[in-house]
């Protein structure tokens, strides 16, 4: 559905996009991670025909996106960071007039339609100036589904929202997902999380992760085992399996964490060495990093751009 080939952006000899590659399947919701100035907001104003690349090559379902943007943009719903909104129109007179500036086919419908699955219809005749932020983003996100598009390229959509709001945009966007292929821009974690299948995370214009979440996190999975047991072992007996740190101590009841190496798991070994000891394990995990935690290993050790 959207296939991205080698994607870079200059804008003299200033980098803001160099190399990026990756593919987004139909029905696809994918979260594009990176922090502020990463290369985010560029990536998708190219895919969606607002900026041409300098070099490399975007195919929208087999449309070269700089050779036919026309039949690009009918199949891309896009909502920027800043939607540009018409504060003096209605919500109904909006949606009127960008569905005649893209000669949507039976225009009536198609506002209906919008307006029921993105819940405008308490609004519909209100002054967009009037509304809320959250139902802001609501209009925003109405004008990109009006023509149907099976492609929604989303900025920052819930930048600046209330918890409330932010909550009650993240449930639309899940329910636009259903039938549609999203790219969902952000550097908001848990927007990610309780969204997207799959993260692309880039950093500093280059693209250094492309994986579902799951994996990533297993990827970078965490480099501690925590052990708590009860019985007579001293924490010493496990220095075996690396460096041992105590975190509690209640009479024959201890909880450890134990560093261990990268590409090493023992955790079958220390359940062997406890119930070989006559102790009773109570737990036994390899520590997980979160997202946040995986985000932050990815864009803070990148090389800094020479550019």
């Amino acid at each position: 559905m959207i296939e991205v080939q080698g994607l870079s952006k200059y804008y003299g000899s200033v980098r803001a996009v160099e190399g990026v590659s990756f593919t987004v399947q139909k029905a696809e919701v994918v979260g594009f991670l990176g922090p502020n100035g990463a290369g985010k907001t560029t990536t998708m104003q190219c895919i969606t025909g607002y900026l041409e690349p300098t070099a490399g090559r975007i195919l929208i379902d087999g449309y070269d996106v700089c050779e036919d943007p026309v039949s690009v943009k009918s199949l891309i719903g896009y909502l920027p960071e800043n939607t540009p909104l018409y504060e003096d129109l209605t919500v109904y007179e909006f949606l009127d007039f960008v569905g005649s500036v893209r000669k949507v086919p039976d225009k009536n419908k198609a506002i209906k339609k919008a307006v029921e699955e993105c819940a405008l219809g308490d609004v519909i005749n209100r002054t967009i100036g009037t509304l809320s932020k959250g139902y802001r983003q609501r209009v925003g996100l109405a004008q990109a589904i009006l023509h149907e598009p099976p492609i929604l390229i989303l900025d920052e959509p819930t930048s600046g929202l209330d918890p409330l709001q932010i909550d009650e945009i993240r449930a639309l966007i899940r329910q636009l997902g259903r039938e549609r292929t999203i790219i969902l821009s952000t550097h908001i974690l848990p927007e990610v999380e309780q969204t997207c299948q799959r993260v692309l995370v880039i950093n500093k214009g280059r693209l250094v992760a492309d994986s579902d979440i799951e994996t990533l996190k297993a990827q970078k999975a965490g480099t501690s085992v925590v052990v708590e047991y009860k019985g007579d072992v001293p924490p010493e007996a496990f220095q075996v399996f690396g460096n041992v740190t105590l975190l509690k101590e209640e009479d024959s009841l201890r909880r450890l964490r134990i560093a261990i190496s990268q590409d090493t798991d023992p955790r079958e070994e220390i359940f062997k060495m406890v119930k070989d000891k006559g102790a009773v394990l109570l737990e036994l995990y390899r520590e997980r990093k979160t997202l946040e935690e995986v985000f932050r290993a990815l864009t803070e050790n990148e090389p800094h751009s020479t550019h």
